[in-house]
């Protein structure tokens, strides 16, 4: 079996020089570098991979921890993913997904410690085991989204401004005369679901409207399309005057119009229908296509990955905020609110 002295004898280096040169902790000249690797190729030679993780204390694995809910990827978080890839391949990191349940996640933190540099965390949580103390000294994190509010100051977090899309979206709607708008949150526990419900009581407030009953979050009983399609065949069923629908996903909006479909309530002309999104996958699958907030899910995966390594390379325990511009993209699916202005055509 060839070791690390047979490669550093070929080379006419010593047993140090050649560690440097695979582990890369001092400088090695070019020259060097280029004869330790050609005689551990010609050797067959290649270093114990555990074995250099302990005495580097460095795994080279990234780790993205997702909720358990989420191990059907949607576009959204695929389109993610692809940005922590880029991200990952230019800096020589592997990538380890993790999406067990919060209590094989406690089980497996007290029987091994973490095999990864450093974690992103997504889909934060009000109360979310996750992020404790111990956890954020332990090693460096980045979450994608905000993180509860006692540790905004304790963790770095790439976001969009949630409060402000969500005041645009609404705005959209509002515009286009639509005055009851049923808006399908996120759950309540998430951190989004507060900034989003901001941003729309924003709108309303700033447009006179007053009423906010038509507020409702996601319930994880049921799937987001099931859940979609449930509440709004509910209100339209009751004459509701709702005539235009904002929801958390791509799915959820997939769930109305199943509801609107039944219901022979026809897109845009009846009711319009906009969804935090990220501008791919889905949104041209509807009929009517589907206008949608672009969340830049892409680069928020390679920002989130990029502030990571910085952090990991650095030693820092610098907290960093980093907000993704969102933008809304207007396709078939929302329109002037026909009872509006019908209405009010005299001042048009």
């Amino acid at each position: 079996m060839t070791t690390i002295s047979d490669v550093a004898k070929v080379a006419g280096v010593s047993k140090s020089t050649v560690s440097s040169v695979f582990s890369k902790k001092r400088p090695i000249s070019k020259e060097v570098s280029e004869r330790v690797l050609q005689a551990a190729k010609e050797l067959g030679y290649k270093p114990n991979y555990w074995a250099r993780t302990l005495a580097t204390k460095e795994t080279r694995i990234l780790g993205l921890n997702m909720k358990a809910e989420n191990v059907k990827f949607s576009h959204f978080h695929l389109s993610l993913i692809n940005g922590v890839l880029h991200e990952c391949n230019s800096t020589g990191y592997q990538l380890l997904i993790n999406t067990l349940s919060q209590q094989f996640q406690e089980e497996l933190q007290n029987q091994v410690s973490s095999p990864v540099d450093g974690e992103i965390l997504m889909d934060p949580m009000e109360r979310d085991n996750r992020l404790k103390p111990e956890i954020i000294k332990e090693k460096p994190i980045v979450v994608i989204g905000k993180p509860p509010k006692r540790y905004e100051n304790a963790v770095s977090y790439v976001d969009n401004d949630n409060i402000g899309i969500a005041y645009e979206v609404t705005k959209h709607l509002l515009e286009k005369g639509h005055e009851d708008i049923l808006f399908l949150n996120a759950p309540e526990n998430r951190t989004v679901a507060k900034d989003r419900e901001m941003g729309y009581r924003n709108a309303c407030e700033d447009y006179g409207i007053k009423s906010f009953k038509h507020i409702v979050e996601f319930k994880n009983e049921l799937t987001s399309i099931e859940f979609a399609y449930s509440t709004t065949l509910k209100l339209l069923k009751e004459n509701s005057s709702v005539t235009a629908v904002i929801t958390d996903t791509d799915k959820m909006a997939f769930g109305v119009f199943k509801a609107a479909a039944e219901l022979r309530v026809e897109i845009p002309n009846d009711l319009s229908v906009i969804s935090f999104s990220d501008n791919g996958g889905l949104t041209h699958e509807f009929s009517p296509p589907l206008s949608s907030a672009n969340l830049n899910s892409e680069l928020l995966g390679r920002e989130a990955t990029r502030l990571l390594t910085e952090l990991i390379v650095a030693k820092s325990n610098l907290v960093k905020r980093v907000v993704i511009p969102a933008t809304i993209i207007e396709r078939g699916s929302t329109s002037r609110c026909k009872v509006f202005f019908e209405q009010n055509k005299q001042n048009f």
